[in-house]
């Protein structure tokens, strides 16, 4: 049996969550209607998953959630909420949320989400997933053809434009024409080309990427 807390506090809303839980075999439903009286109900000897709003009365779903996992770290939260603005889901995320879908969502979806939860997975509502990779893909760092070659690499590409020979390359870096040849072939990999040419062309077209 999967026992589902149920933390919402508009009662339509509250009842077809509960209907629909309590209704799935495998499944029982309790509600709370503010966060207060979840933290006081609800422990891990009693429910397995949290099905926590985000705006309730007094204090907010997110800081309900956070004060769960305080307590209880091996307790599943999973946001079930109309807001889909950055600001709250990366709070709701890093307040120790497993997962995060709309009201909207079919309960189907709903019921099936919970099992993945069960099963060690975060469930997300399609439309949070993007937003939260559009946020993850401007954090990381933009790789370039410039940064993607070491410093050394760098000049030495640069010496090769000029139309340096490998054994002028090693004279200007005061290096053997050995470690010249080791950077050369570094560079091929990196820039995935196979001459000279090709080296110096896509690094002058995509030197920012």
């Amino acid at each position: 049996m999967i026992r589902v807390a149920i933390v919402e506090d508009h009662p339509e809303i509250s009842a077809g969550l509960n209907y629909i839980i309590s209704q799935t075999d495998g499944f029982s439903g309790s509600v709370f209607n503010n966060a207060e009286k979840a933290i006081a109900g609800i422990s891990p000897s009693e429910f397995d998953v949290v099905l926590m709003d985000i705006q309730l009365p007094g204090m907010s779903g997110i800081e309900c959630t956070r004060l769960l996992k305080q307590k209880y770290p091996e307790i599943k939260i999973m946001m079930c909420t109309v807001f889909e603005d950055d600001e709250k889901i990366f709070r709701a995320i890093a307040a120790g949320a497993s997962g995060y879908l709309l009201k909207r969502t079919e309960p189907s979806v709903l019921v099936q989400s919970i099992r993945e939860l069960m099963d060690g997975g975060a469930p997300i509502s399609g439309r949070i997933a993007q937003k939260v990779l559009s946020a993850f893909r401007q954090t990381m760092p933009q790789v370039t053809n410039e940064n993607l070659l070491s410093e050394r690499e760098q000049e030495v590409l640069l010496l090769i434009a000029e139309g340096l020979r490998n054994k002028e390359v090693a004279e200007k870096l005061n290096v053997s024409v050995a470690t010249i040849k080791s950077h050369i072939f570094s560079i091929y990999q990196k820039l995935h080309v196979n001459s000279r040419v090709e080296a110096i062309n896509k690094f002058r077209r995509h030197p920012k990427g």
